[in-house]
């Protein structure tokens, strides 16, 4: 398996977390330096970007990603990437489309997600 490889499997990883509604997975897949920006432009660290997505509040029923590339160099890599996201907030489905950039860290762990920014929306 190559980096990149490593670094997709993470990136799947949090996927299912996300779907699975498994803030633990999610807490360990992410730097406990983590920087989340929004589609709104909000800037969460990771006890926010956890909080918000629990699934007391946001469900998630899946995310897709296109056009998906990986630079990687030493310990670090970036992601880019088109995420489809479907999630149901009040029982009520929404699907988002947008850019989204993952700068992923190497560590005695595996490859955790150090920041993201999911946008500006698509649609």
């Amino acid at each position: 398996m190559s980096v990149e490889d490593d670094v997709l499997a993470a990136v799947s990883a949090r996927s299912a977390a996300l779907i699975a509604g498994d803030i633990e997975r999610l807490e360990r897949l992410h730097h406990p330096r983590l920087r989340w920006t929004t589609h709104r432009g909000d800037v969460r660290d990771r006890a926010a970007y956890l909080a918000g997505n629990d699934p007391g509040t946001l469900r998630w029923l899946d995310q897709r990603l296109s056009g998906v590339d990986v630079q990687v160099t030493g310990t670090v890599a970036v992601l880019t990437a088109e995420v489809t996201d479907v999630v149901a907030r009040d029982g009520q489905p929404r699907t988002f489309r947008m850019r989204l950039t993952l700068i992923w860290v190497a560590g005695p762990d595996g490859w955790q997600c150090l920041a993201g920014h999911a946008g500006p929306l698509l649609d």
